[in-house]
């Protein structure tokens, strides 16, 4: 092997990690989050702001439709390793069916339970939850937000929930 052999399988690697980096954020829309997209996620490998899939409009947004119960609206949300949610808030019209899919971006197992605040924050046995969504792993739930209010997601695999891995559900007009 020359002594030119690293340096062009160096190079060669480098330019393969530019064109999987370019491919991707075509595939997935690119852009940076910013006004008007604040539903617009992009976690890239370590969530880093740029490579996960859209979400769709929020309420009041040009485009938005409320979910229904036969007809779902989606949202995508992200469980990290720092024991967070990505996005931590979602905003729902009053009466609208909504589907989490939640996916674990990291090494960690991670559950999302979803409903009024006070049953999310106490952990109480009957919330609508998925359980034991493992790394790269999805689920997802359904939840028609036809109550009062106030309403949450949260984490309660021992220790997240106190880490803060918790989201806040706001219901729009």
């Amino acid at each position: 092997m020359s002594g030119r052999a690293p340096l062009w399988l160096g190079l060669g690697f480098v330019v393969a990690g530019l064109v999987v980096l370019v491919v991707g954020a075509a595939a997935t829309g690119g852009g940076d989050v910013g006004p008007g997209n604040a539903n617009v996620v992009r976690p890239g490998l370590m969530m880093g702001p740029r490579l996960a899939p859209r979400n769709l409009p929020d309420p009041g947004s040009a485009g938005f439709i409320p979910g229904t119960v036969a007809a779902p609206r989606v949202v995508r949300i992200f469980a990290t390793a720092q024991l967070r949610f990505v996005p931590d808030s979602v905003a729902v019209k009053r009466g609208e069916t909504i589907t989490f899919e939640v996916t674990s971006m990291g090494p960690l197992t991670h559950e999302f339970m979803v409903g009024p605040a006070a049953d999310v924050a106490a952990d109480k046995p009957g919330t609508p939850e998925i359980a034991d969504i493992g790394m790269m792993g999805t689920g997802s739930v359904s939840y028609t937000f036809d109550g009062p209010g106030p309403y949450a997601f949260a984490c309660h695999v021992p220790g997240h929930y106190e880490a803060g891995m918790a989201g806040t559900i706001a219901i729009v007009p």
